[in-house]
């Protein structure tokens, strides 16, 4: 499933989208989610293209701040 299905008509060029892409990709492995849980992977693109607005356009770093924003915090259960 592709990023671009998610960026209803915001304009990013190749590269932004190729970054994105790749992010979205690799939280959604991290995470095993698989195709048909759309509504997760929805969520995930959302907040990846959020911070792609905000400026954030590393591929990595776009990752690492998704993972780490679904983790649970310490002490609060989960």
């Amino acid at each position: 499933m592709s990023i671009r299905l998610f960026l209803h008509g915001a304009a990013f060029d190749p590269d932004d989208i190729q970054a994105m892409s790749m992010a979205f990709d690799d939280v959604c492995k991290a995470l095993s989610l698989p195709n048909a849980d759309k509504h997760s992977r929805e969520v995930i693109a959302a907040r990846i293209v959020e911070l792609a607005r905000r400026g954030e356009r590393n591929p990595d770093r776009l990752r690492d701040r998704v993972l780490k924003e679904g983790k649970p915090a310490k002490g609060l259960g989960a």
